[in-house]
């Protein structure tokens, strides 16, 4: 996992203009793309978003959210999502109990949870097939069900609260 990480990023690195414009040795490069991947280690979650890079590159902060979660005892946590984040990210940078062994591949369904608000639920988009897989194994699947990695922070959904199930597989 480490290893295509490493050369995923040395690949953007070397498709950047910057980079491009110049003429260097593959020493050089490897350098380069070791650097562009050590900068990325500040963030401390995985990242399925290009919203961590880019907001390194010069551009401004992206724009937050309000999210609350909802534990199974009722408590309540409000947090503030960048734009682009996916909320299993937003509940891993913010210590909420929220699993997501797979690390957002949609390979289970430990990031299950549960939209409160149907106007909410309606503005998110329709899940795919390989989404609604995985929710089939989820416990206490409801109607506006989904998996927190799929869903990702975006303006509309500002004020969007989230209920975590009593339990995940």
């Amino acid at each position: 996992m480490f290893i295509s990480k490493f050369f995923r990023l040395g690949a953007r690195a070397m498709r950047s203009p910057a980079v491009r414009a110049r003429t260097f040795s593959s020493a050089v490069s490897y350098s380069m793309a070791h650097n562009l991947y050590l900068k990325t280690q500040r963030h401390a979650s995985f990242c399925t978003s290009a919203a961590k890079l880019d907001s390194e590159e010069g551009e401004e902060e992206p724009k937050r959210i309000n999210v609350t979660f909802v534990d199974k005892d009722g408590e309540e946590k409000h947090i503030s999502v960048p734009e682009g984040f996916s909320m299993l990210e937003a509940a891993h940078d913010n210590d909420i109990d929220l699993e997501g062994a797979c690390e957002g591949t949609m390979a289970c369904s430990t990031c299950h949870v549960i939209v409160t608000d149907v106007d909410q639920y309606n503005k998110l988009p329709d899940p795919t097939d390989e989404e609604l897989d995985m929710l089939d194994l989820a416990f206490g699947l409801t109607k506006t069900s989904r998996l927190g990695c799929q869903i990702i922070a975006k303006r509309e959904l500002d004020g969007l609260r989230l209920a975590l199930p009593a339990a995940t597989l």
